[in-house]
């Protein structure tokens, strides 16, 4: 006589509860990276505004644009990053970080501007009483914390990252 061949129900629970664990520790562990992939990402976004910001900057004598911090919708004609850059990048995307979901839609860009650098030399440039120190002075940051380590800065000395560099005070 021959015997049935097949998994019993205890067999079949154990697989089971063996796949359930190894997917409870490997979806948070797949998020984390596709997370820090979209940080390195912005990152390079960052760099490439860079570019064009040196670019921005060879055409006008070395003085940074004057812009506003950002804008709040497509529809305010301000002068913004996104606006004053767009002939220095390939296309509008370059001022999208692939975490935002939302802020790009609305206002065209995920980054801010820092405005207090507007219309200065790129030899004079100051920041809470930083001057002479272009890696610590922030030009463009991510207009949220939308990253594991929270906002990446695109610097003067055209570096970024995701490491606060300023300080205030003493």
């Amino acid at each position: 006589m021959m015997k049935a061949r097949g998994f019993t129900l205890m067999e079949l629970l154990i697989v089971l509860a063996v796949a359930a664990t190894l997917a409870g520790i490997g979806i948070p562990l797949g998020r984390s990276v596709l997370a820090k992939s979209r940080e390195a990402a912005c990152l390079n976004q960052l760099r490439s505004l860079g570019v064009a910001l040196e670019s921005y900057l060879q055409d006008h004598n070395q003085i940074l644009p004057k812009l506003a911090m950002g804008r709040s919708s497509k529809s305010d004609d301000s002068p913004v990053l996104e606006t004053v850059l767009l002939p220095y990048v390939e296309a509008p995307g370059a001022f999208r970080c692939p975490q935002d979901a939302r802020e790009f839609e609305k206002s065209g860009s995920s980054y801010f501007w820092n405005h207090l650098q507007s219309e200065l030399p790129v030899s004079r440039l100051v920041f809470f009483n930083i001057d002479a120190r272009p890696d610590k002075i922030p030009l463009i940051s991510d207009k949220e914390a939308w990253h594991p380590n929270g906002i990446n800065f695109l610097y003067a000395d055209q570096t970024s990252s995701n490491r606060l560099r300023f300080a205030t005070g003493n």
